[in-house]
């Protein structure tokens, strides 16, 4: 190996006796490839999920050629298998170079085909293959449902034609492009044999249904695989102008509210306090609150909790198209929450059995309450009885916390539906109680509160256990605050979340689903942090 262009270019060159139009008809190129070639390269990408498993072997599952004029590039899916005995699907496009002249190519090798030499590179990196997809998206017609590679355009796709392409930021867990200054193409590096959550409720949101705070879906990229499934792997949405996530938004508007302690001589055990879920107008916010917090901090919660309950009044609008039809909850539904919680929290009781010894100080002695009540805890899991709960289930997002918002001067934009990372396909698609997302954006809150007093402790002159209070009396506020606006927009509208004691239970339910599942993630990597999750469940368990 040996560094070029700031990524690590493999110098190892592979000669076959094959032409570029038929290599994935050579056997020899197939074994090589899969076994020398990938397993060497894909390690090192940014969107390679597997780095704490321990890759066995890659498979070729599919491959498709991409042809453009005289061009040939092939898309490749592939299954990586771990010894742990589970597996990842990924997909790469790729293209034959003569030349290496870029320094954004993505070499994956030096390559020779009978008398052809040069690089066997990631085709995304190639301009004249990005502007390919573009164009095929643009002129894309209905009547290529039949094809292998499908290309979709969108209503509200408006642009005539290519102008220019470029990467989006740092390549992570996708791979974003950037058309015309106007649209972004993500392509998903690690895929699933179905259509992704994310091009679903995109595309439904935009041309089923009125929310505009959400990147508008203008076309996609799919690939037919074994006749009857569908993969999607890009999703092309507008570029929406913004100012970043609101999670930095709000690391930001929290350090000043911390700062302020000090700078106006607050008293902690002072400040007034109100129950958690207590549904407030911002008038009824203490003035000793607002002098502390500030009044802006309070008007955008307020904000994105009614651009949350627009985003679920349009999830929930359809009764004709199935897959949005909002359902009742029925034993199948409660069979299915109830195995899966309860693998996930013996998962995380041997996590936290196994991981004691790095805890110390106020996280050593809620980890002690977690072990002593993981009876009862266990309990509250299993305590649901879908015949008391009149609400609905629709499709939701998922995975929704400030980081998948973004800041456009004083209002929110809602992206990434892909759904949470650790579930499968199947499971991100099935309809949940809308709540479950106003839990996780409850537990981002909680985060965000937390991470800045973890960050900035060094700033501040209160002590940790004064900040940790101070943490928990906002907390509840901006709860209070976000959950007036909510609950009542979607009554308004007719969203069916049930009544307030149902409101409640679904919450904590929730909340402690959300908490617990943070809390394997802390242990594993940064354990002190895990006070954040279990100061959750404390806080839901009634501990404190």
């Amino acid at each position: 190996m040996e560094k070029a262009t700031g990524q690590e270019i493999f110098k190892a060159s592979f000669s076959f006796k094959t032409n570029w139009d038929t290599v994935f008809d050579d056997e020899e190129f197939v074994k090589v490839f899969s076994e020398d070639i990938l397993e060497k390269y894909i390690v090192q990408k940014r969107w390679y999920a597997g780095k704490a498993s321990t890759l066995k072997y890659i498979e070729i599952v599919d491959h498709f050629p991409i042809v453009s004029g005289n061009d040939l590039y092939y898309g490749v899916l592939l299954e990586v298998n771990f010894k742990e005995a589970f597996f990842q699907n990924y997909f790469i496009p790729l293209a034959f170079s003569s030349v290496h002249q870029n320094e954004d190519y993505t070499t994956i090798c030096k390559l020779q085909c009978n008398d052809r030499e040069g690089y066997l590179i990631d085709a995304l990196h190639l301009e004249a293959f990005r502007k390919h997809l573009f164009e095929c998206i643009l002129h894309a017609e209905s009547k290529e449902e039949a094809l292998k590679v499908r290309f979709h355009k969108g209503r509200s796709l408006e642009e005539k034609k290519y102008i220019s392409s470029r990467f989006m930021g740092v390549e992570q867990s996708n791979t974003s492009i950037i058309y015309n200054d106007k649209l972004v193409l993500k392509f998903f590096r690690r895929i699933y044999i179905n259509t992704n959550p994310d091009y679903e409720i995109s595309r439904f949101l935009t041309e089923n249904s009125s929310f505009t705070n959400t990147p508008a879906y203008t076309g996609s990229i799919s690939v037919s695989h074994n006749k009857e499934e569908v993969i999607t792997l890009a999703l092309m949405q507008e570029l929406v102008p913004n100012e970043g996530d609101a999670w930095a938004y709000m690391l930001k508007e929290l350090h000043k509210v911390f700062s302020n302690l000090e700078y106006k001589k607050i008293t902690v055990n002072s400040l007034p306090e109100v129950s958690l879920f207590k549904r407030l107008r911002i008038t009824d916010i203490p003035p000793e609150i607002i002098d502390w917090a500030g009044l802006n901090l309070f008007t955008k919660i307020r904000q994105l909790a009614l651009r949350t309950a627009q985003m679920h009044i349009a999830l929930g609008s359809d009764i004709h198209n199935t897959a949005f039809t909002p359902a009742h909850y029925n034993g199948d539904y409660t069979v299915w929450l109830k195995n899966r919680l309860i693998y996930q929290f013996q998962n995380r009781l041997n996590t936290i059995e196994n991981n004691l010894h790095k805890l110390d100080g106020i996280a050593m002695e809620l980890a002690q309450q977690f072990l002593e009540r993981k009876k009862e805890i266990r309990k509250r899991f299993l305590d649901f009885d879908w015949t008391q709960l009149k609400g609905e289930r629709i499709r939701i997002h998922g995975d929704y916390h400030l980081g998948q918002v973004l800041v456009h001067g004083d209002d929110f934009y809602l992206l990434d539906f892909e759904g949470e990372p650790e579930s499968t396909i199947r499971d991100r698609k099935v309809k949940q109680p809308p709540l479950k997302d106003v839990a996780g954006m409850f537990r981002s809150f909680h985060y965000a509160i937390y991470s800045t007093i973890f960050n900035n402790s060094d700033k501040y002159s209160h002590d940790k256990h004064e900040l940790f209070k101070a943490g928990e009396i906002l907390y509840r506020f901006m709860v209070g605050v976000f959950m007036e606006t909510y609950v009542e927009k979607v009554q308004h509208e007719n969203l069916n979340i049930g009544y307030s004691r149902e409101i409640e239970f679904i919450l904590k339910y929730c909340m402690l689903e959300k908490a617990v599942y943070e809390l394997g993630y802390e242990l594993n990597s940064r354990p002190r942090w895990a006070v954040i999750p279990l100061e959750g469940i404390a806080s839901i368990m009634n501990y404190n």
